[in-house]
């Protein structure tokens, strides 16, 4: 019997599967550290920025890599960083300011790490030095720890907030941009916000939707999942879990769309070391499973977003 399966169908199939399976990012490189988590992605896509961390979390810094003729170089830490803890970047949208997180103290002449506050660093033109950081201040920085920048086209700041007098764990936050200058930031509705943790969020450019982690939550896969709320003319819709496509029973956060190749990117740490095991490992092949990249280790991943939208 004749076989109706052609190159070019293999060819389709392969690229179809490809977009709706979870893929690993980058992979030698991510695997070089212990912990990776949160990425940002510049405009015209020729710069990542993402934290590397110790095992236990306690040493955190910004590695960045850029691109020169379509070729990945080596990554570096970030020039602002690695001497405090400092995580979570987020390019604006002409990429001369870069966005991110760290419990630097405020004053130079001073040792002790301050609670987490974003903070940002400019560069005159995309091949320039970024310049010292500077906190972002008042009002999105307070006594308490924010978290996790995002900002829509029209300016509009997304961020996350420990906010103790709230009685409830940390919470998504927007700041609008009003006359060139934050306004006091505001909790979002608890269509997205509950009495439990919710955390980085992602803004899509045009405000449609909202990305973020909720932890612990009734419909969650295990530990923190991601969730999706989208922006109506009646307000925020109730946030719903992505789906085990991208979650899994291990913590998935730190969304970032990439909207020039509808690409979603996110942390998680997959786990699928193999434990049934009918016979006795080597040496190697014990190495080999410890070394895989979805080894429950903090690490990146990206799956095409188009399947995970509503149309």
């Amino acid at each position: 019997m004749k076989s109706f399966i052609t190159p070019v169908f293999i060819l389709t199939f392969l690229v179809s599967f490809s977009q709706k399976a979870v893929q690993p990012f980058m992979p030698e490189i991510i695997k070089q550290f212990p912990n990776v988590r949160d990425i940002a992605i510049s405009p015209n896509g020729n710069e990542v920025m993402f934290t590397a961390q110790s095992v236990m979390g306690n040493l955190s810094a910004i590695i960045h890599i850029k691109k020169e003729n379509d070729t990945w170089l080596k990554p570096e830490v970030a020039s602002f960083s690695g001497q405090h803890f400092d995580l979570e970047p987020f390019f604006s949208h002409d990429g001369l300011t870069l966005f991110f997180v760290s419990t630097r103290p405020l004053d130079s002449s001073s040792t002790e790490p301050k609670d987490f506050d974003i903070w940002y660093v400019k560069r005159t033109d995309l091949d320039a030095n970024w310049s010292e950081p500077t906190n972002m201040g008042a009002p999105i920085n307070t006594e308490h720890g924010e978290f996790y920048p995002s900002i829509s086209n029209n300016g509009n700041f997304y961020f996350t907030r420990d906010n103790p007098t709230l009685k409830r764990k940390d919470d998504i936050y927007i700041s609008e941009l009003k006359n060139g200058n934050y306004t006091e930031p505001v909790v979002l509705p608890d269509t997205v916000n509950s009495d439990g943790y919710e955390y980085n969020a992602f803004i899509a450019p045009d405000e449609s939707y909202l990305l973020f982690g909720g932890y612990n939550r009734k419909d969650g896969l295990g530990s923190g999942d991601l969730y999706i709320s989208y922006h109506t003319e009646n307000g925020w819709t109730q946030a719903e879990n992505l789906g085990n496509l991208v979650n899994c029973d291990k913590m998935d956060y730190c969304p970032f769309v990439d909207f020039k190749t509808n690409t979603l990117y996110f942390t998680s740490k997959h786990d699928n070391t193999n434990t049934n095991l009918p016979l006795s490992l080597s040496i190697t092949d014990l190495l080999l499973e410890f070394d895989k990249y979805d080894n429950g280790a903090s690490r990146l991943y990206k799956v095409f977003i188009d399947e995970l939208l509503k149309k």
